[in-house]
């Protein structure tokens, strides 16, 4: 492991950190920097194929951390004897996770590696990055003065979070955002922007689960010197920076609508086609 490619982790991690919860898409950004910090000539293909996703990981644990009273659906009581009391609501709002990840997960195990040899790439995440900034824009603008009809995560129902799951399948494509996708199609459907953000939080744990298993099949385990440190460092970075992100964004759109995403993606787009001509 050289000081460089250290370096270059934990950049990557705080990137990662910071762009999986905000709609502005993490994989987008990563290609980026990737491509600005030379990765390929450090670090071997194979790796980091792997590393991108499995990074995610860490991003994931934050939401465990911080919602784990919310998620976890075992109680233990002490009384005379040890119980472990069954959450319903907990289980039922489980049963609604695993529902509206099935169209993303059956897409992404049948189509990941076509996807990401047909839209891995600058031209495809600029175009994605202007589309949906743009979609924020005229979304919100539309919502405007509207109240929507869930504002509550136990109201959220399994037809719409089949919905939102199905929106959720639109970030297959790099560029789009998976909070974004479905951040986009909830609003449209009348959710709240605090019920959708934390639902995606919770889609956000069996989608990356699995998609971490997956690359980590593939990759085979094949780990050369200092590799493995170096994708530990930049899902522990990632994890403390998605601790204040997360935190950060709910407590944002609180008081606050998602146009400045909108206008954020909308300049980095124009930013990245510009280098992608150049």
């Amino acid at each position: 492991m050289g000081f460089l490619e250290l370096v270059k982790v934990i950049i990557l991690g705080i990137v990662e950190g910071v762009t999986e919860w905000l709609p502005i898409s993490s994989t987008g950004h990563m290609i980026l920097f990737e491509s600005w910090l030379n990765v390929e000539k450090t670090m071997r293909p194979e790796f980091m194929e792997m590393f991108r996703v499995v990074i995610q990981l860490g991003a994931i644990m934050a939401v465990v951390v911080l919602y784990w009273k919310k998620i976890f659906p075992f109680k233990i009581k002490k009384e005379e004897s040890l119980q472990i009391m069954v959450s319903k609501k907990t289980m039922v709002l489980w049963s609604k996770i695993l529902i509206a990840c099935i169209p993303a997960g059956v897409i992404g195990i049948l189509f990941d590696d076509k996807l990401d040899e047909i839209f891995y790439g600058k031209l495809p995440v600029a175009i994605t990055l202007v589309l949906y900034g743009i979609l924020f824009i005229v979304i919100e603008n539309y919502m405007k003065g509207k109240r929507p009809k869930i504002t509550k995560l136990s109201q959220l129902d399994y037809r719409t979070a089949v919905i939102i799951g199905v929106f959720q399948l639109l970030a297959l494509i790099p560029g789009t955002s998976r909070s974004g996708a479905t951040i986009v199609g909830a609003l449209l459907i009348g959710v709240s922007r605090v019920v959708v953000s934390e639902f995606t939080f919770f889609l956000a744990i069996p989608i990356m689960f699995g998609a971490s298993l997956l690359k980590i099949v593939k990759f085979g385990l094949d780990f050369q010197s200092g590799e493995l440190g170096l994708l530990v460092i930049g899902m522990t970075v990632a994890f403390i920076i998605s601790v204040f992100a997360i935190k950060f964004l709910m407590g944002y759109i609180r008081k606050h609508d998602f146009k400045v995403f909108g206008w954020y993606r909308i300049a980095l787009g124009v930013i990245v086609l510009i280098s992608f001509l150049l």
